[in-house]
């Protein structure tokens, strides 16, 4: 009988409705080769090993990121949906455990001897009764006996629910730093392009002094001397242009940062490229699978789908649930938790729909809809965090060959501009020789500025998109 019984609980115990869960195909490279050369390992980490704290090397950038993951408010949301997505999870949890309740009460009554007389057939009574009546009950009310799994599994569901959620957070996390550091590289850019623009500046209008001199002595011509206006309103427009720029990230780092930055903040480095970041080793593709938040979220999303199948399922089959009550009762307190007072019930009730109109058909197909879209998403979500990482890859070989070839694009227009002047000077060229090559000297050097921010803006996505940063 005992081994009866023993097979019965287990067979109760082990029953699940649910589909086993497998994880969508989706194809993943072997390696990351073909979108860039390899990296040293022996020298560089793989993302997931390096926080955020060491990637960055600005003690300025560390402070501002640290502002921000405190008291950025959509991570304050993001945070709370976390721990309501928790509290929900513990709300259907408890459902696989019984409610106990304990009531106790205590009245008086006054009643004439003729009702109860009356009551009892008997006439003729006159005068009052006074009694009293106490109770003290523990009890449990339709706990619902899991045999089919409905109720491990709405519980399951709810469980990758907050999962899910608590990887959304993460991902939100992961993102702020990276939208911290973007903006920060943009307003360092855009301050060193504005001190490079006002030190063009000043010497252009030293040129449009002179310039004047020569005009008013007739050495030169009115087009030379406008044409040298010209080059000193174009920086003054450049100027005014990177200005608006800075002025608008730097809001935009407010709002991440949860309020104005602090004065009191480290200065930031000079800015030069490959000394505000670490270099990562991107490792292997399959790794991500299980590092990148927004990947986990998908899947613990899809693994709350799969439950939720399992929940449709059980409703094909009979509810039962169980009633239980003991406790005393006594007319007089004293005497309330004596032996003779004991009072208990038990029961057991169950429940069938025989006809819905296919309602439970409907939401088990509504049920599987929704986890094959979500299996679609997940699938969706892989191929897009194969490709950021890809593309950064890319990215950072091609910038960093970029970089290298406008440096060198610099250094002959400052020789191009410095033999233009000598030229003009010595009066083998026009004007319009000198103003072309220091034209171009300066757009060279603005484009360098900001092709280092755009590197660096990658090396910072990279690193986010192989998962690092928590």
């Amino acid at each position: 009988m005992r081994k009866a019984v023993s097979l019965a609980m287990l067979l109760l115990a082990g029953c699940n409705l649910a589909p086993t869960y497998r994880q969508p195909a989706v194809a993943v490279p072997s390696d990351y080769h073909a979108f860039g050369p390899p990296m040293d390992s022996a020298t560089r980490k793989l993302a997931t090993e390096v926080a955020w704290q060491d990637f960055f090397v600005d003690e300025r950038l560390k402070a501002l990121i640290t502002l921000a993951l405190a008291n950025n408010r959509d991570l304050a949301q993001s945070l709370a949906r976390v721990s309501q997505a928790r509290a929900q999870y513990r709300i259907q949890a408890s459902a696989r455990l019984p409610t106990v309740a304990l009531d106790a009460g205590a009245t008086r009554s006054h009643q004439p001897l003729s009702v109860l007389g009356a009551a009892s057939g008997a006439t003729g009574a006159s005068g009052s009764i006074d009694y009293s009546q106490y109770s003290a009950n523990v009890g449990v009310s339709a706990f619902e006996l899991d045999i089919w799994g409905r109720v491990r599994n709405l519980a399951e569901a709810e469980r990758a629910r907050y999962l899910a959620t608590e990887q959304g957070a993460r991902a939100y996390r992961l993102s702020l730093i990276a939208q911290v550091a973007a903006t920060f590289f943009d307003i360092v850019s855009g301050d060193e392009r504005i001190a490079l623009a006002e030190r063009s500046l000043a010497g252009r209008k030293e040129g449009v002094r002179i310039a004047r001199m020569r005009l008013d002595a007739g050495v030169t011509s009115t087009v030379d001397y406008d044409q040298t206006v010209l080059l000193q309103t174009q920086t003054e427009t450049e100027i005014a242009d990177l200005h608006r720029m800075v002025e608008q990230n730097q809001n935009l780092l407010n709002v991440l940062v949860g309020g104005a930055v602090p004065d009191n903040l480290p200065a930031h480095r000079p800015f030069a490229f490959q000394e505000q970041i670490r270099p990562v080793e991107p490792g292997l593709p399959s790794a991500l699978l299980a590092i990148r938040p927004d990947i986990l979220e998908a899947e613990y999303n899809l693994r709350g789908a799969n439950a939720d199948i399992g929940a449709a399922r059980a409703a094909f089959f009979p509810t039962i649930s169980l009633t239980g009550m003991f406790g005393f009762a006594s007319t007089a307190l004293e005497s309330l938790f004596d032996g003779g007072n004991k009072l208990w019930s038990y029961g057991a009730a169950g429940a069938l729909p025989l006809f819905d109109g296919g309602k439970r058909s409907a939401t088990v197909d509504q049920s599987r809809a929704r986890a094959e879209e979500l299996a679609a998403a997940y699938q969706r979500v892989v191929q897009g965090a194969f490709q950021e990482v890809a593309n950064a890859l890319v990215a950072r070989r091609r910038l960093a060959e970029q970089v290298q070839a406008l440096k060198t694009t610099v250094e002959a227009q400052q020789r191009l501009a410095r033999v233009a002047r000598l030229r003009y000077d010595n009066g083998i060229a026009i004007y319009l020789e000198v103003l072309d090559a220091e034209r171009n000297l300066f757009s060279a050097e603005q484009q360098l500025i900001a092709l280092r921010a755009t590197a660096l803006q990658n090396g910072v996505m990279l690193y986010t998109a192989l998962g690092g940063g928590l």
